[in-house]
């Protein structure tokens, strides 16, 4: 009997690609997209398109991680064998100016749906996995960072997942549901959000490239940060619930760099030629012809800025076999591919 699997945030780039490495591996698979008024299905369309999934495996259904009923209403009707949260507002930036809508998503929502799995009495039945972020280490500057390295949170949305990490073990401990953390490090791809700075450099850098743009806006250039591809941390994902017991584990590449240098990889991808000038607020990026083509923002700036981040995922490979397949350069030609073929269209 084929395993069922419930994906809350299944339209966002995490969900997209767990979708399609669990329908590989010959899942059924339920995904919850919220009602909208514009469509919001642009990642997994391709998925309905493709003449080799059968409709009845790949079903999608309405509710949000921010209203009870449907959460409870759609465990109770799927009776999952695995439930991923990847629901959340997941922009820092944003977390800042609506602090509230954050908490109730990202920290309430993973009470939901174990409150859901625990009224619908499938203790023993729904494994449940939480995503978690680097961001719960924020201002701990204590590199690497591992499953025992203090949190310190710098930013509502930190602070959220930091309750759904407890609240997830608090379950485990207390109701013995197999609920596990993921506690996932900067992962980016080809379907990431146009407002993370990964893609924000992207995009801008190809208009450049194309002439369709000037100048690239950017905040803080030396956050260090350590970044995946999204299409090796949803492999995580499904590795941390097949483990025979559950557990917490950190997801990372263990490598390091800057946004600054993020940005030097991807102009050299491209052929385009910078030099740095300035110190600061003052410091640009300018091209052979003189053009600025990088300048700073301070309204980029966060109100508390996390400045290093870095990984030690040394117990998932143990423990899990798992190991990152792409590296950064990999990452951004893919990323950068995309995004011309994208522009071109």
């Amino acid at each position: 009997m084929k395993k069922k699997a419930l994906i809350f945030g299944i339209t966002g780039q995490d969900g997209s690609y767990l979708a399609e490495l669990l329908l590989k591996k010959k899942y059924i698979v339920h995904g919850v997209k919220r009602r909208s008024s514009s469509i919001n299905t642009g990642r997994i369309d391709h998925i309905y398109q493709d003449p080799h999934i059968k409709k009845r495996t790949f079903l999608l259904h309405y509710g949000d991680i921010t209203d009870s009923l449907s959460v409870t209403r759609l465990i109770k009707q799927i009776k999952p064998n695995e439930i991923y949260n990847l629901a959340a507002q997941s922009h820092v930036q944003v977390s800042f100016e609506s602090p509230e809508y954050t908490a109730n998503a990202d920290a309430i929502g993973a009470l939901r749906i174990l409150e859901a799995i625990r009224f619908n009495n499938l203790e023993k039945k729904t494994k449940f996995y939480q995503a978690g972020t680097s961001e719960l280490y924020g201002l701990n500057e204590k590199i690497p960072q591992r499953e025992s390295t203090n949190f310190h949170p710098a930013s509502p949305y930190g602070v959220a997942k930091l309750y759904a990490h407890w609240i997830t073990i608090n379950y485990r401990e207390a109701y013995k549901i197999f609920a596990s953390n993921g506690i996932l490090f900067n992962h980016e791809s080809p379907r990431r959000g146009e407002t993370f700075v990964t893609q924000k450099i992207v995009q801008a850098l190809c208009r450049i490239k194309l002439r369709k743009q000037k100048t690239l806006y950017i905040g803080n250039l030396y956050a260090k940060r350590d970044w995946g591809h999204a299409k090796d941390f949803v492999k995580a994902m499904w590795l941390i619930l097949q483990h025979k017991k559950p557990d917490d584990f950190v997801i990372s590449t263990g490598r390091q760099t800057t946004v600054k240098n993020f940005i030097n990889l991807v102009s050299k991808e491209l052929k385009i030629t910078i030099k740095w000038k300035g110190k600061g607020l003052k410091e640009k990026a300018i091209d052979e012809n003189g053009n600025i083509i990088v300048s700073c923002d301070k309204s980029y700036y966060r109100p508390l800025e996390v400045n290093n981040l870095l990984g030690d995922s040394k117990k998932a490979r143990k423990i899990l076999g798992w190991k990152p397949e792409f590296g950064l350069k990999k990452l951004i030609s893919d990323m950068i591919k995309s995004e011309m073929q994208r522009i071109s269209s």
